[in-house]
Formats: C-alpha cells, structure tokens, sequence
C-alpha cells in the first residue's frame, strides 16, 4: 500500500491546492505527511497509531481526558487552521491505515463546541471511514470568546466547518492518492445546525446530511428559553422542585402510553398527546405527588409557544420531556441562551438575564438569526446536485423543541426542490437532546442509511434503534420516516422490532 501511495502522491489534483515535497512523496507514509503544504494551514502532527485502545490528553483547560478502545490502526493527523489574521481553527483528521471504505465523514460538535469531536470520530474510523473533527477556532466552553474577536464567532458559526472540509479532504487525498468518493457530514444539536449551515452556504461540501435535533434557529430558540425562566423565576412559588419531575413525567406517560397500541413505557407520537398538567393540582398540602397552581402554570408554560406582543415566535416543549426541565424551572436553572444574549447579540458581558423581555429583545434575535442560523427552507442548491438530507430528533428533547424540527422539515417540503426525494426526518420517541432517554432509542446509526440512499437513490423508510443495558441490546423498535409512527402489530414482544410496522398516525 505504501508503495501504490508513494507512486500517486505526484498525480493529485493541483486543484486541492497541495504541495509535496520529494522526501513526502518518496516516503509514503503518515508521518510523511508532516511535510503537506495546504493553503493557510500548517500540520501540527502526523503520526501513525497502532490498533488497540488509544488515550488522549484533555484538548482545553478544564476538559477531560479520554480514551477509546478497540480502534483500527490510523494516520493521525492534526492541524491549526488560519483563513483570517485572528483565526486558530483546530482540526484533526483520523484515516484508517487499512480497509479505508473510500469514503470521509465529517463530524459536528455540541453547545459552543472549543473541543474536537473525538467520540464521534472514533466511531467513524471503527466504521472505515477516514474522519475529522474541528474544535470551531476556540478552547472555551461558553461564549466570552466572542468579546473582541468577531472573526471568532465566525470561525464558530460555520467558516471552521467549512475550512476543515476543504483542507482535511485535500488531506485524505495526500494520504491515499486519491480523493475520497463520497462525503458525509454528521452531526447534532449544535452539529445539527452546522449540518444545515453546510448546506445552505457550502452545499457542494458534501453529498449527505445527517442533522440531529438542530439547534436552529439559535437565537430565536434562546429567546423562548429566557422567556420561559425569566416568567417562571420572577415568581419563586412557581418554580419546580427537581423531584417532582419524575412526578410529572409519570403523569404524561400515563395519560399517552397507549396511543400506540401498547403500554410499554414509551410515547411513540407525543404530538398527539394532550397532557394537562393541571391533573396533578395538589388536593390538601403540597407534596412531591403533586403541584401547586403556580407549578401547574409553569409546567403549562414549557409545553407553550413563545410569544411577542401576542405572536407566537418558537413552539414549546412535547410531553414526555420532562425529566430534564430543571434547567428552565428547576431552582437551579440558568438559561443556555444567556450567553448568546450577552456575547453576541448585546456585546455586553455584564447583560442579565433576569431583564429579558421578548417584546424588546425578540427583534434583536431575529437579527442575529441572519448569521448565527439557517433562516431558510430552501436547500435547493444542495438537492440540486442529489444531496441527501436526514433530519432526526428526540420526541423528548428537552432544550430545542422537536415540533419546531417538525415544522422546519415541513417547511422544506414546500421549498425545496426534490425535497421529496432528497429529505427525510426520523422522529425518535423517548429520546432526550441527541441520545439517552427511555424506549429504543440509546443506539441507531443514521449515517448507514444515508450512505446507502446516496449510493443507491433508494431512501430509507425506517431505521432501527437499540436500547442498551449493559452492553447488551434489551430493546429494539423501528424509527418511522416522518410523518409515520411505529404501531404495535398485536403480537409479539414489544421488545422486538419487528412486531412494529409504520403506519399513519
């Protein structure tokens, strides 16, 4: 193999912009790679790993260590990345030394990312793909990195996503003296919005999307978050004691857990579930069983949409999310989108939260949204060469509303072109913000399907889900393309997949 690489390190495209050096080429190897010259980027390392368990320093101050077990044999790569003067971008590029599948997966980050994705690579390399990952241009985990480096902020919202696409595909090229042939990008939550960020500026980066409970749009969502604390912790009898979520939480699974046809402790179609939290009114003293009048008009207030001077702006929460409210009306709830009103949207570092109010702020949001989000339904430049869109997200995601991913994917059905044949959105019952959660939903693979429809033109109509207990698979259900839900067929385990069939709801 080294020697096929060495004798195709000369060919490579001009156009990927590499330089080689002879001593490179010569060498074919990982560590030669350390001589790459890429366009406003320079190579940290280059170094072969052995298969086996492998284990990495913390990569900002205060992170973690980490350590992955059972990798392939890889060419680890790292690079900093500077398109402008305030930039330093970086990436890493994982490359499977043997059983490359020819194909590269890019993959997204979470919250206000200053960390590389490393979990999510090594599942990609494990899978034969080559991978990279991008710490988005910052090694803080909020957003102070914005004050005074608006470049920064930049280089967060897409540019690094963008940049290390370019640069880690002319890196894979180097490496195997070929391009790869397919590109994929996956991600959630905040990798969900750089996914449809992807598309939206770059839509030639890739050739399909997974994009999971996309945080988008941000700004606006974070409106409805500091709506909903600031309403509910100006009254302190209102605020929720964390022990009664659990008590709340009952409550909706009780009242929805057969609409599909089998009590089984999972809501397949929280959309058609009309939970009234008012059932829990406290009959005599307040207790854990029960809530208060003021606790039942928050509650009512998470599952409700936003509202400016009496619009509606971000819809609410679903039943069956309850157990992670504590952060919008625990009594310690600090709101996520505090940081962004702050940082970004008021350049103030002293702002607080405690004054939001979304008749005033609402329209600064909005602003904002034209730079920090994807603002548009029309993804036509990317379907338009047959790029392939998978949207997925929890049912009962707790922080980014899944009727608001509903209603996107509604939305890119009227403005898309193909949208029918290039989109599909897999609801996922039970499922927290991107994994976790109760039913099948701790393992499912939406990168496999996609794959798979790029490859073939066929879209998937289902994807399996696994619920996990140590280690070992209990429960399996189908995941339904949306608008379908999964329906129990009457016999059976409901523990079995295959006893579910997709229906209308």
């Amino acid at each position: 193999m080294k020697a096929l690489r060495a004798a195709l390190l000369p060919a490579i495209p001009a156009a990927l912009g590499i330089m080689v050096s002879p001593a490179m080429a010569a060498a074919g190897s990982c560590e030669a790679l350390s001589a790459l010259s890429l366009p406003n980027a320079k190579i940290d390392l280059a170094k072969s790993v052995p298969a086996g368990d492998f284990a990495l320093a913390p990569n900002r101050p205060g992170g973690r260590s980490q350590s992955f077990k059972n990798l392939p044999a890889f060419c680890r790569i790292a690079a900093t990345l500077t398109p402008t003067v305030d930039s330093d971008i970086k990436i890493e590029v994982w490359m499977p030394a043997a059983n490359w599948n020819g194909k590269f997966q890019a993959v997204g980050n979470g919250g206000w990312a200053g960390t590389i994705s490393y979990d999510a690579m090594a599942k990609a390399l494990r899978n034969g793909y080559a991978t990279t990952s991008t710490d988005t241009g910052h090694t803080v985990g909020n957003g102070s990195f914005v004050e005074g480096h608006w470049e920064k902020l930049i280089d967060f919202l897409y540019r690094s996503e963008h940049e290390m696409t370019v640069q880690a595909k002319a890196i894979v090229a180097a490496f195997y003296g070929n391009a790869p042939t397919r590109s994929y990008w996956n991600g959630c939550s905040t990798g969900g919005r750089q996914g449809l960020m992807e598309a939206t500026r770059y839509p030639n980066d890739f050739d399909g999307i997974v994009a999971g409970d996309p945080a988008n749009p941000r700004s606006v969502h974070d409106a409805w978050d500091l709506q909903v604390t600031v309403a509910i912790h100006n009254n302190p009898a209102a605020i929720i004691p964390n022990e009664k979520f659990s008590t709340i939480h009952k409550a909706a699974l009780e009242a929805c857990d057969r609409l599909d046809g089998v009590k089984d402790g999972l809501v397949e179609n929280p959309k058609a579930c009309h939970f009234d939290p008012a059932v829990l009114t406290c009959k005599g003293a307040d207790n854990s069983s029960c809530l208060t009048p003021a606790q039942v008009e928050a509650a009512k207030r998470i599952m409700s949409s936003g509202k400016s001077d009496g619009v509606a702006f971000y819809p609410g929460l679903l039943p069956t999310s309850e157990l992670g409210w504590d952060a919008l009306a625990g009594p310690g709830a600090n709101p996520r989108g505090a940081d962004n009103f702050k940082y970004v949207i008021y350049k103030d570092a002293k702002w607080d939260w405690h004054n939001f109010d979304a008749d005033k702020d609402l329209a600064a949001a909005k602003q904002a949204d034209r730079i920090e989000s994807v603002t548009t339904a029309n993804l036509s430049a990317f379907t338009g060469h047959n790029g392939k869109l998978i949207l997925y997200h929890g049912y009962s995601d707790p922080q980014v509303s899944p009727q608001g991913g509903i209603e996107y994917f509604e939305a890119l059905q009227k403005q898309t072109k193909n949208a029918t044949t290039s989109t599909r959105l897999f609801m996922v019952p039970g499922m927290g913000h991107c994994r976790g959660g109760e039913g099948a939903t701790d393992d499912f693979d939406a990168v496999a399907p996609l794959d798979h429809w790029v490859e073939t033109g066929q879209a998937p109509q289902r994807i399996l889900a696994s619920h996990i207990t140590d280690g070992k698979t209990v429960r399996t259900r189908p995941l339904c393309a949306y608008p379908q839900v999964a329906h129990y067929k009457g016999t059976g385990s409901t523990d079995d997949a295959a006893n579910f069939v997709c229906t209308k709801p």
